[in-house]
């Protein structure tokens, strides 16, 4: 998944296969890119009381000497269990 994640968009389906044997779906709503300096943590990592699922990678500019500069982070709802 973190290979394709700058291919996502708001809509696309993202499927985790549960240790019970179903299948989790959710749908992207929502992508961002935030700089490491101003990381909201509140808000990445708050409960929404319902099942969402984030995906948090490196992204934003690149320095050499600095690595990346922030964070892409994707957020989902769930939509489905099958």
């Amino acid at each position: 998944m973190f290979y394709a994640l700058g291919a996502l968009k708001k809509g696309n389906r993202v499927e985790i296969a549960r240790q019970d044997g179903k299948t989790a779906v959710f749908e992207i709503y929502g992508i961002e890119v935030f700089e490491k300096d101003n990381f909201p943590g509140d808000r990445v990592y708050a409960s929404k009381g319902a099942a969402e699922l984030r995906v948090i990678t490196c992204g934003g500019g690149f320095s050499q000497q600095n690595g990346y500069e922030g964070n892409v982070v994707t957020f989902a709802r769930l939509v489905e269990v099958r």
